[in-house]
C-alpha cells in the first residue's frame, strides 16, 4: 500500500514555518541553498542539524522538539534510511507535515506520519514548488 501524498503545491503555499532538517553550513549543498532561499521567500525557517551550531547568524537546532513553535513543514535532508527518527522527531513535535527532498522517498516512514495525522511530501523540492507556487499565482 502507498500513503497518500499531499499536494506540494498546496503545501507549500499554505505553511509559514519550515524546519529544515540536515541543513548544511556548506553553501554548495543543496540544504543550504532551499533553507537560504526560503529565509529570503519570507518563511520562518528554523534549522534543524546536532552537528552545526549557526547559519546564517541564526541558531540551529539539534532536533525538531527543540524548536520554540511547532512548525508546518519539516523539510528533510537526510538519507532515505535515515527518515525514521525525523519524523519521529516531528510528530513529538507536533509538526503538520513531513516533506522529504528530491530523491527521498521512505515508504514505512510517510506511513508512521500519515497515521500520526501528518500530511507528507516525498521526492519534492521546496524551493521548486514554491517557485511553481509563485509562477501559478502570477497567472
Amino acid at each position: 500500500m502507498t500513503t497518500p501524498l499531499a499536494d506540494p503545491v498546496e503545501t507549500i503555499a499554505e505553511a509559514r514555518t519550515i524546519a529544515v532538517v540536515g541543513v548544511s553550513s556548506n553553501p554548495q549543498r543543496p540544504s543550504n541553498d532551499v533553507a537560504k532561499y526560503l529565509i529570503d521567500a519570507g518563511y520562518t525557517v528554523y534549522l534543524v542539524n546536532p552537528t552545526e551550531t549557526e547559519i546564517f547568524g541564526r541558531q540551529v537546532y539539534d532536533s525538531v522538539t527543540e524548536l520554540p513553535e511547532p512548525v508546518d513543514i519539516v523539510d528533510i535532508f537526510r538519507r532515505s534510511e535515515d527518515v525514521p527518527p525525523v519524523v519521529e522527531d516531528a510528530i513529538a513535535a507536533g509538526a503538520r507535515c513531513v516533506w522529504m527532498q528530491l530523491d527521498i522517498v521512505n515508504e514505512a516512514a510517510a506511513a508512521r506520519a500519515a497515521e500520526a495525522g501528518l500530511k507528507v511530501v516525498m521526492d519534492h523540492c521546496t524551493k521548486i514548488e514554491h517557485r511553481r507556487w509563485q509562477a501559478l499565482r502570477a497567472r
